[in-house]
């Protein structure tokens, strides 16, 4: 183990450059050459052939298959020219295999290599052929079609073995197996060398832009999972705060009832002992659980969180930053869960920002619903018509934060108004209306029986 361990290492680096080099030559060209790889038909999904009609592309996928079929058809019929129409058994022969080696590029495309190779000498001597040794026009035609093929369905490193195995057979046969008093190895090594370069240009953009599209891809589907977690820990925090005031609500008035009644039975002073000490366990055990969704930076806001009575505030604010709202509640006007009403404002502040953001100019309608089962949103707004008029001074919303300038978005906000739609057990859409604006409405189912728990809390 040692002793083989040493000899490896005292190699020198040209020995193991020259050990790497014949190991990818091995790989490229002599692994699994008879493997059968055939032509996979053409993606019709995308590029020209999409306008295509739907009967026509489904044709339309085979068109690198007739490509070289009708290249095979001129490489023989370049064989058959030569004979003058007067063509044998024999003639016949050496004009089908050069096309042959074309089309069997279809299904084994490493064979058609070295057949296109092996082929071009035996060719030449059936045909009577002296003349531009080792290739004849049709086997000269045919293989730099076999290689522009190969590349093309191959790796880029595969184009350059195969040039250098051509020019290396080139010399052989110009050394060793010589025909006559020309040759025909220069032209071929310069035309093949400028197809495989172009072949091999284009298959690595074509390759490049594949990993370009993949990453975009897997970006943005990290950046939407991304968008989705830090929405629902917004959520997180805020309800957070919604539910420990209540928890505290409960502890202090489970502590002070005893005293609000006179000699109070000691079942009913232990009974509200363990709905306080219960309260405070939850309480504990709430603050250590979702706190953990908080930014080491964050801190709890000093203001209540805002709800659907501060939309008139919201309104002032987004008009002081030159967008014209217009705001209509119908229904009978009722307090609502605390939860219900931040989301409902949440989703009405986030609307109204993309409005901004998105349709600068734009008029838009706010429409709070108050029904028997809950509370509808709607929050349309028209076309832009360009830059809005500059807001006075930075516009605020009501529990302090800055309203965003009026400037393309992330486009993350739908994602964060789904979000708390779908915790509260609501619908929501929102889509592009036929005038060029946009609407959002929503649905927030409300019972009796959480409006009863609201009411008790307070």
């Amino acid at each position: 183990m040692t002793q083989t361990q040493s000899s490896e290492t005292s190699r020198s680096p040209e020995f193991r450059l020259v050990q790497v080099a014949l190991g990818g030559l091995r790989q490229e060209l002599f692994h699994d050459a008879f493997a059968y790889r055939p032509l996979p038909r053409m993606d019709v999904d995308s590029g020209p052939t999409r306008f295509l009609p739907a009967r026509i592309r489904v044709y339309a996928g085979l068109l690198p298959h007739a490509v070289v079929a009708f290249m095979a058809m001129i490489v023989f019929f370049i064989g058959m020219e030569r004979y003058h129409g007067a063509i044998g058994p024999i003639g016949l022969v050496a004009s089908l295999v050069p096309a042959a080696t074309v089309l069997l590029t279809l299904v084994r495309p490493v064979l058609a290599f070295w057949a296109s190779l092996g082929a071009a000498p035996f060719v030449g001597v059936i045909a009577g052929f002296v003349t531009g040794w080792p290739w004849s026009a049709d086997s000269f035609a045919a293989h730099l079609v076999v290689l522009v093929v190969v590349a093309a369905r191959t790796r880029p490193r595969t184009a350059v073995w195969m040039w250098i195995g051509t020019a290396g057979y080139a010399l052989f046969a110009e050394v060793f197996l010589r025909v006559g008093g020309g040759t025909d190895a220069v032209p071929m090594l310069f035309v093949a060398a400028l197809a495989l370069l172009t072949v091999t240009v284009f298959q690595v953009r074509r390759q490049a832009t594949r990993e370009v599209t993949a990453q975009q891809t897997v970006t943005a589907r990290e950046r939407s999972k991304r968008t989705v977690l830090e929405e629902r820990t917004t959520i997180a925090r805020e309800l957070h705060d919604v539910v420990a005031h209540h928890m505290s609500v409960v502890a202090i008035q489970a502590e002070a009832a005893p005293y609000r009644v006179e000699n109070p039975p000691p079942e009913l002073e232990q009974a509200f002992l363990t709905i306080r000490e219960n309260a405070v366990a939850a309480l504990t055990e709430l603050r250590r659980i979702l706190g953990v969704v908080r930014a080491e930076d964050y801190e709890a806001p000093d203001a209540p969180q805002p709800t659907l009575g501060d939309l008139d505030a919201l309104v002032d604010n987004v008009r002081e930053a030159g967008l014209d709202v217009e705001k209509t509640v119908t229904g009978a006007v009722r307090e609502l869960p605390q939860g219900v009403e931040l989301s409902a404002y949440r989703i009405v502040q986030e609307a109204l920002s993309n409005v901004l953001r998105h349709a600068p100019g734009a008029a838009a309608k706010v429409e709070v619903s108050y029904v028997l089962g809950g509370l509808g949103l709607r929050i349309a707004n028209g076309p832009a018509r360009g830059l809005v008029k500059p807001a006075r001074h930075p516009a605020t919303t009501p529990d302090g934060g800055l309203r965003p300038p009026p400037s393309m978005g992330a486009g993350h906000g739908i994602t964060g108004m789904r979000e708390r739609v779908t915790m509260l057990g609501g619908e929501m859409t929102a889509e592009a209306t036929d005038d060029g604006g946009y609407e959002v409405t929503a649905f927030v189912p409300v019972g009796r029986e959480s409006l009863s728990r609201e009411e008790t809390a307070q």
